[in-house]
């Protein structure tokens, strides 16, 4: 097993700035005794170290925590909870517990959970995901503990370890699905891009998914970005409405949620557009209510609970490896699989 990097410390950011360490100390207590240019090159060391207080040093002899914390958008979403969950109870037997924030989506609300958590000296950080903040990748870098990027891979190298799939992949398979049924004029929905917030793994599903329908020859002007981050049964109801006021007449439409894909199944109900005769839907996720709806939702799916799993049993083999022990895999691939059900259907007629 490679070394673990050694974490910087209040020394290395003094050394840095030119200052005692305990100057550094005031500055982090928030003292007004020292003077602005100071605290700024202060600051500024302690940004290009990635260096985080220890707020628990004095109280951990053993310097162990025994907490893995984790980080994901939302809970309010079952595949993030069954990821949760998956990973829990990985990790059960063990004596390690779970720490989670919520990021919102926001890559702002990341950093500064990020910090909060490394302030607490987890064992072991997991979180949603591969596009962070540089501050984020600073700090994680410089923690020396094993951090894993989980529900995405393949698009850019880990920080340390990725659990995941292919988002753009997915995007891309959804859309040969369709392609597949006959369908040629083929619409996509994903949330708006910008803001606060932001769904970067939903967005490179329909990046991927629009390459395909490109490269087919295929019009692309019925790929919408509408709505707001996280995506929503609303969400999705008001741009399938957009897109049949808007685009004229469409075969088939991917959502890159199925709460997106519920809500524009809901939209064509309520308008007695038939789901499949008319327009096939298909979604991304396999939530429980895609498979209860009428019809029910062909989709994308991922097995969420799975990636937890994965991760916790990762994990364990990093924190508790013996110095013989084989090194674990830097990426694990879950893979994703087409789930076929009645919103979608081969089209009829001439393509």
């Amino acid at each position: 097993m490679p070394k673990r990097s050694l974490r910087p410390t209040m020394r290395d950011v003094a050394r840095l700035a030119g200052v005692s360490p305990m100057t550094v100390s005031r500055v982090q207590a928030g003292s007004s005794r020292v003077a602005p240019e100071t605290r700024d090159r202060i600051r500024r060391a302690i940004e290009q170290l990635g260096y985080v207080d220890d707020k628990v040093a004095a109280a951990l002899s053993s310097r162990r925590t025994g907490f893995i914390a984790t980080l994901v958008p939302t809970l309010t979403n079952s595949n993030f909870a069954d990821t949760a969950h998956g990973l829990s109870e990985a990790l059960r037997r063990t004596g390690y517990q779970l720490l989670i924030g919520y990021t919102l989506y926001r890559t702002s609300e990341e950093e500064a959970l990020v910090r909060a958590m490394l302030e607490r000296r987890p064992e072991a950080i997991v979180l949603a995901g591969m596009n962070h903040t540089e501050a984020v990748r600073t700090m994680l870098r410089s923690a020396g503990i094993p951090v894993v990027e989980i529900w995405d891979c393949g698009a850019a190298a880990p920080i340390d370890r990725a659990v995941g799939f292919s988002n753009i992949d997915a995007g891309r398979a959804a859309a040969r699905h369709l392609i597949a049924l006959g369908h040629r004029r083929i619409g996509g929905i994903g949330p708006a891009v910008g803001g606060a917030s932001h769904d970067f793994r939903g967005e490179a599903r329909l990046v991927g998914f629009t390459e395909v329908l490109h490269g087919a020859g295929l019009p692309v002007d019925a790929v919408v970005h509408r709505g707001h981050v996280p995506v929503s049964f609303a969400g999705g109801a008001a741009a399938m409405a957009h897109l049949l006021d808007a685009a004229g007449p469409i075969d088939a439409v991917f959502a890159v949620s199925d709460l997106a894909a519920v809500g524009a199944l809901m939209e064509c109900h309520r308008r007695g557009i038939a789901v499949p005769g008319q327009v096939s839907i298909m979604g991304f996720g396999d939530f429980e209510i895609g498979g209860q709806c009428v019809p029910a939702l062909s989709t994308v799916r991922i097995d969420a609970e799975d990636i937890g799993r994965r991760v916790g049993e990762l994990l364990l083999s990093i924190l508790d490896a013996k110095d013989d022990a084989p090194v674990p895999p830097r990426v694990i691939d879950v893979g994703f699989e087409i789930v076929e059900r009645g919103s979608t259907a081969r089209r009829v007629g001439p393509a």
